[in-house]
């Protein structure tokens, strides 16, 4: 793959004060995993997202990001995640995002930005190790001196990632 890291994305230009496909495929070349906390979600009324003013909901985050305009979609996702339809419900829910290439504006496929369908498994211990390792011999070593619990969640942590994957 072409190394990426001096050139600009098209959609730089179009600055946003909230997260979109740019963001995530910034956080992505740096290798991050596109996990994050939400720490509240606002009823915004007039506020002006892409060029248009209207009344939205919007995550932010723990962690250092733009704060993500929900659409229909991703708000439903956060519904059942919380058994809840009150934003205030959706405070300390765990969230992984990805880039939907199919998703349409105006009649145009431009991409979007989605909640997966299922919580992440997240294991701060477990991650930080894994992401220490620099091979797979080490990714190895490590497996067998894991507990079946820890296991089983890098398991389901890496069959998550495939799917990622390979919906990008």
């Amino acid at each position: 793959m072409e190394n990426t890291a001096h050139k600009t994305h098209f959609r730089k230009v179009y600055k946003s004060d909230h997260l979109g496909v740019a963001d995530l495929e910034d956080l992505l070349e740096e290798g991050k995993r596109l996990v994050f906390k939400i720490r509240e979600v606002k009823q915004e009324l007039g506020v002006n997202v892409a060029g248009k003013k209207g009344n939205f909901n919007i995550a932010y985050f723990e962690e250092n990001i733009k704060p993500l305009v929900l659409n229909a979609t991703n708000a439903a996702i956060l519904k059942l995640f919380s058994g809840s339809s009150f934003v205030e419900d959706w405070k300390g829910l765990l969230i992984e995002l990805y880039i939907d290439q199919g998703v349409m504006m105006k009649g145009q496929v431009v991409g979007g930005v989605r909640i997966m369908k299922k919580q992440p498994i997240f294991d701060n211990g477990l991650d930080s190790q894994i992401a220490l390792c620099k091979d797979v011999a080490e990714l190895q070593t490590l497996f067998t001196k894991m507990s079946k619990e820890q296991q089983q969640k890098y398991k389901v942590l890496v069959t998550e990632r495939k799917k990622t994957t390979r919906k990008c």
